[in-house]
């Protein structure tokens, strides 16, 4: 097993800056050189991690948990920067969840709820905090408005409406096209777009409407450290 004790530093060229997307205008927090070393998480995932197949949320690929000591680094490096951004004053993180995550599944096998932009949740104190382990060509991180509502983001007062508008859709124009959403179609617009970056960190809300970018051409490489392997941790704040 890899120790990762004292291994988890920040990077000295890291920076952050929050940019706001959509017409709700929601902050993304986009952290570059996030820690010194992020290769030692590669090591990891290679070397110490059980991937399985994700068969109950939106993910298309395959998950490991991610090392506790690794989530603890992300609360005490951008813990302060999440609050702030979020504004979230002096709530603390009531429970946390963690994981390595490698997208495995070709277009052609895609649910079709996995051809378009979710939510991981409709609890707006839900944050998540992807970091790409991974580079450029693997495809990054867009968000999305749903045509249809106008939403952008999924909270509970929205869950109904939001899904009465998908199935009438369904029912109209039949199952979303085959393969990843990668820009505008029928159903939803994009509204800005992260390309992915080694060692870059995206934080959001995990009521925003999103889907990873991936290529047609791409490998969905099951190994980490070829693959397109992110570390992946939601925040639950109360």
């Amino acid at each position: 097993m890899i120790n990762l004790d004292g291994r988890l530093r920040l990077h000295p060229d890291f920076r952050h800056t929050v940019q706001r997307v959509g017409r709700e205008q929601a902050p993304v927090l986009v952290v570059d050189d996030f820690l010194a070393d992020p290769g030692v998480l590669i090591d990891v995932a290679e070397q110490d991690a059980t991937f399985d197949a994700v068969t109950d949320t939106f993910y298309p690929g395959i998950r490991a948990p991610l090392p506790a000591i690794y989530r603890f680094a992300v609360r005490a490096f951008l813990g302060n920067l999440i609050a702030g951004t979020f504004g979230l004053g002096e709530r603390a993180v009531a429970r946390e969840l963690g994981h390595f995550s490698l997208v495995t599944t070709p277009p052609a096998r895609l649910t079709p709820l996995q051809r378009q932009p979710h939510v991981d949740s409709a609890d707006p104190l839900q944050l998540a905090v992807l970091h790409y382990l991974c580079d450029a060509t693997h495809g990054g991180t867009s968000f999305y408005r749903h045509r249809g509502t106008g939403f952008e983001s999924i909270d509970a007062a929205r869950i109904v409406p939001y899904g009465a508008a998908l199935r009438m859709e369904g029912e109209t124009r039949g199952p979303p096209p085959s393969g990843y959403i990668r820009g505008d179609d029928a159903g939803f617009e994009r509204t800005a777009s992260f390309e992915a970056a080694f060692n870059r960190v995206l934080v959001y809300r995990s009521i925003t409407l999103h889907s990873p970018d991936i290529a047609p051409a791409a490998s969905f490489d099951a190994r980490p450290r070829s693959g397109r392997l992110t570390a992946n941790t939601f925040f639950f704040y109360r």
